[in-house]
């Protein structure tokens, strides 16, 4: 077996799978993704953070509007109350970078002022849309260029836990809302992460038509190769892949305070109309 088809197979958790992908070496270093929550102190310097960004400028914006910003944070101070915000993930306290992800329509709210011209289609769900979707391309860009620098990142959905609270911490203004945060840094190889399996394609892809009964015998397959996965990583979870996604989904209790999202982003002057 080739290393790509080691890799490839590692993806889908599923030993005995047909490999019959192109291979080039960014489509490798796609497949080696992990999220990593273990790191050391070595801190991310100037130069790969300015390569991280430069990366993220790099992703498509919708319209161009560039509707999206993000806070680096290396204090310690601050990356302590954000991991409270998150639910307490020590990882976030650890991490030597933390990069908060918003989406962002003050900047343009404050350009449309400025030349005296109407903006009252930021008031509307599309473009709070437009902004999340802005942030989640650009820091995807981010990670890629993280990993191709030998760092490790996580992301960091806990942020939207308590988005008043983080608003205060970044001192953003109206408009301007976290949609994940970041840990950047050096994994720490004594605490190693692995590459967790993804369900087989013929769950997410498809042909011409969607087809939801189609998917039954390919989720089956990922749940045997997650059983594999959690007895590997001495995991012990109770229940199928299927099952503890069902939990958590199964209401506002388990949404870690996200259920009243809509009222946050009121708050944070975000219309939704």
């Amino acid at each position: 077996m080739s290393e790509f088809e080691g890799k490839y197979r590692a993806r889908y958790g599923e030993a005995s799978m047909d490999v019959g992908a192109s291979q080039n070496a960014i489509i490798e270093q796609l497949l080696t993704h992990k999220s990593v929550r273990a790191y050391t102190d070595t801190p991310v310097t100037d130069a790969q953070l300015d390569a991280m960004i430069a990366a993220a400028q790099s992703a498509a914006s919708s319209s161009n509007l560039q509707a999206w910003s993000v806070v680096a944070v290396r204090d310690q101070a601050t990356r302590d109350a954000l991991a409270e915000c998150a639910g307490g993930q020590a990882h976030v306290r650890k991490a030597p970078l933390q990069l908060v992800w918003l989406a962002d329509l003050a900047r343009l709210e404050s350009l449309a002022k400025q030349l005296d011209r109407p903006h009252e289609a930021l008031d509307y769900t599309e473009m709070f849309l437009v902004g999340v979707i802005d942030a989640a391309l650009a820091a995807q860009n981010a990670v890629v260029a993280a990993e191709s620098l030998g760092l490790s990142t996580v992301y960091i959905g806990g942020m939207r836990n308590k988005p008043e609270a983080v608003a205060e911490l970044l001192g953003l203004p109206p408009k301007v809302v976290a949609v994940f945060g970041m840990c950047v840094g050096i994994e720490d190889v004594s605490k190693p992460a692995s590459v967790k399996p993804r369900p087989p394609q013929a769950v997410v892809l498809h042909k011409e038509r969607y087809d939801l009964d189609g998917q039954a015998a390919a989720i089956e397959r990922y749940n045997a190769a997650m059983a594999r996965f959690y007895t590997a990583q001495q995991m012990h979870v109770k229940g199928t892949w299927a099952v503890h996604s069902s939990k958590r989904i199964a209401g506002p209790e388990t949404l870690s305070g996200r259920d009243r999202l809509v009222e946050a982003l009121r708050n944070r002057g975000f219309g939704l109309k």
